[in-house]
């Protein structure tokens, strides 16, 4: 059986991301499901292993070809960008730049057909844009760097999966945004994804943009006849279980009891508070579109905490499944 290869990215240094990378691959049964190797810097590894108490070692190599993919030494492939003793918690740019560049070589890689996935550690926007790279977050990055002219977001949590129709813009533009071509394309890419995955049928829930998703003009200006309801249409027409547009309140609640496989959320908030609630731990953010697999854990650096060993690598693990998962059923 051909196990995937996993580049992990191991995201801003100065946050959790190290602690979770190696108590995360400290799980022996991960080994038996891929074949795991990190991006990032070999002697930040050693000090979160040390935060952590694990007794990883660290392999250091140059290449995918060289990585022994043993159980009990993490193969990293060592870019070398991060001083030792260089502190946790608190913002750097040199951290947002080392973790442009783990992203940029995980891509190099994907593109090279020498990795079957990326599972992507938090970075911080602040730090990100202080190193240079200004970018809204991870997948308008790997959107760039992968000449994906667009993608889209889907967020999983226990018992709820989150496609997102748009993102890191704000509200007001983010309603201007939306048409039914736009909506047309994120429903298509979500199908794709989750029959890739194994579910021959899905079963996909759009949301409404008003409250009670305009309750037949009464609320708004009429956005889910002009900019939803042709999308929808066009996707029962291919004979796709898609229904919509229904009000997000009740439509998450469905979902979250079985009813659909997949909601179309249409814009950031209305989309990530539910997954959030459902399982902020546990969360997976997975980019796509894209031309190679991408997962993500659904948390952020959190510098509060990031040092202290307590992190929780529970979203990691869960990303890294879902990576497994997409990457075994590629082509």
């Amino acid at each position: 059986m051909y196990l995937p290869i996993i580049a992990i990215t191991m995201g801003d240094a100065a946050g959790v991301g190290p602690e979770v990378v190696m108590k995360s691959l400290g799980a022996a049964d991960l080994y038996e499901r891929c074949r795991p190797l990190v991006i990032g810097d070999a002697g930040r590894l050693r000090e979160a292993g040390a935060l952590v108490g694990s007794s990883l070692a660290v392999n250091v190599i140059t290449d995918v070809d060289q990585a022994k993919f043993e159980h009990g030494a993490v193969d990293c492939i060592d870019l070398n960008l991060i001083p030792a003793g260089h502190p946790f918690g608190q913002l750097s740019a040199l951290c947002g730049h080392a973790a442009y560049c783990y992203i940029e070589r995980a891509v190099e890689l994907a593109m090279a057909q020498k990795i079957d996935a990326i599972c992507t550690a938090p970075l911080n926007k602040e730090a990100l844009h202080a190193g240079g790279h200004i970018f809204p977050g991870h997948t308008e990055m790997l959107a760039r760097l992968t000449g994906t002219p667009e993608v889209s977001m889907m967020l999983v949590a226990p018992k709820l999966r989150v496609i997102h129709v748009t993102t890191h813009i704000g509200l007001l533009d983010a309603i201007r945004k939306i048409e039914p071509g736009l909506v047309g394309r994120t429903i298509d890419r979500g199908y794709e994804t989750l029959v890739r995955s194994g579910i021959e049928n899905p079963r996909i829930g759009v949301c409404g943009i008003n409250p009670h998703a305009g309750e037949n003009g009464l609320f708004g200006c009429g956005e889910e006849e002009e900019k939803i309801i042709p999308a929808v249409k066009a996707q029962q027409a291919l004979g796709r279980s898609v229904e919509g547009p229904l009000p997000a309140d009740t439509l998450f609640y469905r979902a979250a009891r079985g009813d659909f496989d997949l909601v179309i959320a249409m814009y950031h908030d209305q989309g990530h508070g539910p997954v959030k609630v459902m399982g902020l731990e546990a969360g997976v953010n997975i980019t796509v579109g894209l031309p190679v697999i991408r997962t993500s854990v659904d948390h952020g650096t959190a510098f509060d905490i990031a040092g202290k060993g307590i992190a929780d690598e529970g979203s990691m693990l869960e990303a890294l499944r879902q990576a497994i998962a997409l990457a075994t059923r590629r082509g």
